[in-house]
């Protein structure tokens, strides 16, 4: 994308697009898409993109800047509410990627935010449901017969209270099990889904106390499929070699289901 100017590499552009980038580092990419009129187009689509999210969510914006959470709902509503609007801003990204051809940058970033630590997520997702998926086995430590132990454990080692393990039958993946496995050098849980195809899925669960934004995001490499978000402290996963549309529905599904 960049041969002509190789500094400049998408992250640049997505910070530019957020505006991350101090006026020194703007100027830079400003020269660089005035010669590269895609990259520009594109830039541009991120932008407004941006702005329909931050419209949409003007009414939940936290005053406070130290404070780490970037939304919060007026008195009277619910948390499920405040979800279910995050979900469907979620959706107008996906929508406005779909005509543009692109999928737009994290949902309700502040400037001074980065989201360095939740760019790992997907990689170590898709290492995840490489090394797994392909075991015939042994792709999980404990089978879905010890659902409820399986819950419990990892929930302790995640620290997470109440874990629920996201129930997909309704949209045809059984539960296969689950194992513990390391996110970011901390304990993370992962739960491996299959479907009558034998086609399998992994739900990726880490913990990282540096993350300070809420994010839906795409992340393809081959064949191979990750949707991607952040919840506060927690980041998720979903990894399959599936359709983009019907990763997305089981997405969906599983932030519907996990405990915010």
């Amino acid at each position: 994308m960049n041969d002509t100017n190789p500094s400049v590499t998408e992250a640049d552009l997505h910070a530019y697009a957020d505006g991350q980038l101090p006026e020194t580092a703007r100027a830079r990419i400003d020269a660089f898409l005035a010669d590269n009129p895609d990259e520009a187009a594109m830039v541009a689509e991120w932008q407004a993109q941006n702005t329909g999210i931050r419209s949409l969510f003007a009414g939940y914006e936290k005053t406070k800047e130290t404070d780490a959470l970037l939304v919060s709902p007026p008195r009277g509503i619910s948390s499920g509410r405040k979800r279910a609007a995050i979900a469907a801003a979620a959706l107008l990204v996906f929508a406005l990627g779909a005509v543009s051809g692109h999928y737009g940058p994290a949902l309700l970033e502040k400037p001074e935010l980065q989201l360095a630590a939740s760019e790992t997520l997907p990689k170590q997702a898709e290492t995840a449901f490489m090394v797994y998926a392909a075991e015939v086995r042994h792709p999980v430590e404990v089978f879905a017969n010890e659902e409820a132990h399986l819950a419990t454990w990892l929930g302790k080692r995640l620290a997470i209270e109440n874990l629920k393990i996201p129930n997909l039958q309704s949209l045809g993946f059984k539960l296969v099990g689950g194992r513990l496995l390391p996110v970011d050098g901390r304990p993370g849980a992962m739960f491996m889904y299959e479907n009558q195809a034998g086609k399998r899925l992994t739900v990726l669960v880490g913990r990282n106390t540096e993350n300070r934004t809420t994010s839906f995001r795409f992340a393809s490499s081959d064949n191979l499929e990750t949707f991607y978000w952040i919840d506060g402290e927690l980041g998720y996963a979903v990894t399959g070699e599936i359709s983009r549309e019907t990763l997305r529905e089981v997405a969906e599904e599983c932030y519907r289901q996990f405990a915010s």
